[in-house]
């Protein structure tokens, strides 16, 4: 009983070790790759346009309706104790750091690291990426290093759209919906809101997409078993890019407040 209590708990733990093992093997292949190869510019800008461009729309309309609400319901508490005015601080702060990065992170994991999955993996049940190894041509440094890179540029660029739009729409809702008086609301939310907050939601950002586009990658890559190969990747490079960027914010959060203590401005 003891040896299968054994087995059963280290087999998924080996298979979690070779999993991140196989990531590192993969981010170094493609860091490699950056510095020795020659980078494929017209394949970096496409994607810049994919992964940043066309996730514009998602991005903003989550980032400003999620500012909106977050600023509602804070004023609905925060106006019981007379405290109305401080809500552009909380906001605008609870946005920089926290949600901004991560809602990011989610919608590009749902949006981006879907379709990236799903096109490199059924290269792979198709035997293009075997094609391309026959053309002499590196598979990672044409399917993942364009994806890294343009992900590194559009993330950060994101996150600041998403930070930006929400605390626009959480100023709209508490001013005019919810009779805020606005110089208050504004002098409160720039007094409070520090360069540190600002740093935290950016340094997340570039990390998430770090994550984000190497799992997703990783998947692809990996994808067997035909159509049905396919979708499972697809589903499991969702599940754990989003995971992964939920469960790396609570270490980041607490690894950047010892790197920027309170006293940072």
């Amino acid at each position: 009983m003891m040896a299968r209590f054994f087995i059963a708990l280290g087999a998924p733990f080996l298979a979690f070790v070779q999993y991140l093992g196989e990531l590192l093997l993969l981010a170094a292949d493609t860091i490699r790759s950056v510095f020795t190869r020659r980078l494929r510019w017209r394949l970096f800008l496409r994607q810049i346009v994919d992964v940043g461009l066309h996730s514009q729309v998602v991005v903003i309309v989550t980032g400003a309706f999620t500012g909106a609400v977050f600023a509602a319901q804070t004023y609905f508490q925060f106006n019981k104790i007379g405290m109305g005015s401080a809500v552009g601080a909380v906001v605008s702060v609870a946005i920089a750091r926290e949600l901004g990065p991560v809602l990011t992170g989610l919608m590009v994991s749902g949006r981006v690291g879907a379709a990236m999955s799903a096109e490199i993996g059924t290269m792979k049940v198709t035997e293009q990426i075997d094609a391309l190894r026959a053309l002499a041509v590196y598979p990672i440094d044409y399917l993942v290093v364009p994806r890294v890179l343009a992900m590194l540029v559009s993330m950060p660029l994101l996150t600041a759209e998403c930070i930006g739009f929400g605390i626009v729409a959480s100023c709209f809702v508490a001013i005019f919906a919810l009779g805020v008086n606005g110089t208050y609301y504004i002098a409160n939310m720039v007094r409070w809101t520090l360069m540190r907050d600002l740093i935290m939601g950016m340094t997340k950002a570039f990390c998430f997409g770090l994550l984000i586009v190497f799992i997703c990658c990783h998947k692809g890559l990996t994808t067997r078993e035909g159509a049905v190969g396919v979708g499972r990747a697809t589903t499991e490079a969702v599940v754990i890019s989003s995971l992964a960027v939920l469960i790396s914010n609570f270490f980041l959060t607490m690894a950047l407040n010892i790197v920027y203590p309170a006293g940072y401005q």
